[in-house]
């Protein structure tokens, strides 16, 4: 058995071959080009690498023209977490040396004897990538226009309150087109008092308004009017530049956001798995095309639910050394699918009754807090979602959320709940609750 290991980097990349005793066979660097991966099939080639039996690769990245190359056919890429890469380094040298060729080398010896804790990249199909392009990149360009319009709305603050007063009116404030043609038209309060009521009408039906542009112009032009604090003229100007320079940026976000929801959509909407995410309460396009973007559609990627809920750090983590035993929220997570089933949970609460039944349950009877309760949800959901797709079944709401055979008995809320006696009055003993109900929700 052979095992690579690739220590990768912007401009080169180094690469160990070793056999199963990890006696070293070949290190070679190559350039990051196509000659370079071309050089690096033909190292793996001479060494038996073959469509039947390929030679596992280890490296610390999951991207990238590389990461392309090594996965064509049936070869085993394995990405490895750079934490752990440096743990492993210490097995092998205690004098805290380093080196991009002993890097490659940790990584090869992972491979060589601990295989099997590491986890392969998932083989998803090409549409599938495709869609976690997308989904990430419309992810990133939603954060992107949060941060810059948080800027924004700090510079308006300083120099600016009209305008945050103007836009409160609206949702989504200053992301609105009508926010962002009257900053263009009126960069100073200065500029914003003396707007005349035809030049706000025309700013409006630029930005694409069409009903109550007379009401709006007369309420933004009162409070355009009305008696603001200001800095002086030439700092007043100074300040419009600067904001007309986040403006732009701003604006950028926003055309950006709404092409790549454009392009999630389409490309979501064709998968194979669309119809399964969509049926579930709470996922829409877009949320459902990150869900999908994080699960991938390799049925083989997770051996049961439990691993998914793991991944997507809605199931609790138990410690325990000697007497002491704790049960508590998992740190190691998937962002990206935790962020989306935050905001999955908190819609199917409204769509579905009985995901609705569960919150009040963990809420009321069990003691939990919010965020308890919304991580119980969310790894019911996700563990009907694991069931849903590898039996290629569409969402249920009577099986996923079955009535009990007798009603249930709620506390009633205005009641006080029981109190230990050496506990403080502020906390509710709730240790025994908490865990019989962790071991209901598996």
């Amino acid at each position: 058995m052979i095992y690579c290991g690739i220590d990768w980097a912007e401009k080169h990349h180094d690469v160990v071959l070793i056999d199963e005793s990890g006696q070293l066979l070949a290190k070679r660097r190559i350039t990051d080009d196509a000659a370079g991966y071309q050089v690096l099939l033909d190292l793996l080639a001479e060494h038996e690498d073959t469509q039947d039996e390929p030679i596992p690769v280890a490296i610390e990245t999951n991207r990238g023209l590389l990461v392309a190359v090594l996965r064509t056919g049936a070869r085993q890429v394995y990405a490895i977490n750079p934490l752990a890469a440096a743990r492993y380094r210490d097995r092998h040298s205690v004098s805290r040396k380093k080196s991009d060729l002993g890097d490659a080398l940790v990584l090869a010896n992972i491979l060589r004897t601990d295989q099997y804790a590491h986890r392969p990249l998932p083989d998803d199909s090409e549409q599938a990538r495709a869609v976690a392009v997308l989904a990430r990149a419309q992810q990133d360009a939603t954060w992107n226009r949060q941060q810059v319009g948080n800027q924004l709305r700090s510079l308006l603050r300083e120099y600016y309150p009209a305008a945050l007063a103007a836009f409160a009116h609206w949702k989504n404030g200053l992301c609105r087109p009508e926010a962002l043609a009257l900053l263009k038209a009126a960069p100073t309060p200065a500029d914003a008092a003396r707007l005349t009521r035809p030049q706000i009408a025309a700013a409006l039906r630029r930005a694409g308004r069409q009903r109550g542009i007379e009401a709006e112009t007369e309420r933004l032009r009162e409070i355009f009017r009305a008696e603001w604090a200001h800095h002086p003229p030439l700092v007043e100007k100074a300040l419009g530049r600067q904001m007309l320079a986040l403006l732009a940026q701003l604006e950028a976000a926003c055309t950006a956001v709404d092409d790549l929801a454009h392009a999630v959509e389409e490309a979501f909407l064709q998968h194979k798995d669309a119809e399964i995410i969509l049926s579930f309460p709470g996922l829409g396009t877009q949320l459902g095309a990150r869900v999908l973007a994080e699960l991938g559609d390799d049925r083989n990627r997770f051996a049961d639910a439990r691993g998914l809920k793991a991944y997507a750090r809605s199931s609790p983590i138990a410690r325990a050394s000697g007497k002491k035993s704790s049960i508590t929220r998992r740190r190691i997570k998937n962002d990206r699918l935790n962020h989306a089933g935050y905001l999955w949970v908190f819609s199917a609460l409204r769509a579905s009754p009985g995901a609705m039944a569960r919150y009040r349950h963990r809420r009321e009877a069990c003691g939990d807090w919010h965020a308890s309760a919304l991580r119980n949800v969310f790894n019911s959901l996700i563990g009907q979602l694991h069931h849903c797709l590898q039996h290629d079944k569409v969402f249920d709401e009577p099986a996923a959320f079955p009535a009990p055979n007798a009603p249930r008995r709620l506390p009633d809320p205005d009641s006080p709940r029981p109190i230990s006696a050496t506990a403080p009055k502020f906390a509710p003993q709730r240790s025994d609750l908490r865990l019989l109900c962790l071991c209901d929700s598996h």
